[in-house]
């Protein structure tokens, strides 16, 4: 089931965040996701976040946090990933929006094959000020997918 946000998430949605993290990014220290922990923590509340918990036992197995039509992440917990919940995520959101962008470090090559799969184009190619690491900027739009389907 996704839900929105409710603030005893924090903690869940935290630890998925730092997990998560270290295991797609093994190209960045571990100690730049963990110095940035806090600072993150402190910004969630202010996103748009939506859960994927599961019904029984209720438990959060991943989420999507959006700040206006900027997907600043999709995070699924490791034993539940390659499951369908990114997916499932993702398409809650764009029933929601009409177009999404997101940035997608380019060592992450599973990230970029799956948004590409979800009709996501490459539309620039920049360097993370934070890490040094080239990245790419993404762009869906609702109309562009309306326009590809047959």
């Amino acid at each position: 089931m996704i839900r929105e946000y409710r603030e005893n998430d924090l903690a869940s949605i935290m630890q998925i965040w730092l997990d998560t993290n270290i295991r797609a990014h093994d190209f960045i220290s571990k100690e730049y996701w963990m110095s940035n922990y806090e600072l993150v923590k402190e910004l969630m509340p202010q996103a748009e976040v939506y859960v994927y918990e599961e019904d029984d036992p209720k438990r959060i197995e991943g989420f999507i946090g959006l700040t206006d039509d900027y997907i600043a992440g999709i995070f699924v917990r490791g034993a539940f990933q390659s499951k369908g919940i990114g997916k499932k995520l993702l398409d809650y959101v764009k029933g929601i929006k009409m177009k999404l962008t997101l940035s997608v470090y380019q060592k992450n090559q599973r990230a970029i094959h799956f948004y590409q799969r979800e009709l996501f184009e490459i539309q620039a190619e920049n360097i993370d000020e934070d890490t040094g690491e080239k990245e790419f900027l993404m762009v869906w739009s609702r109309v562009d997918e309306c326009r590809r389907i047959p």
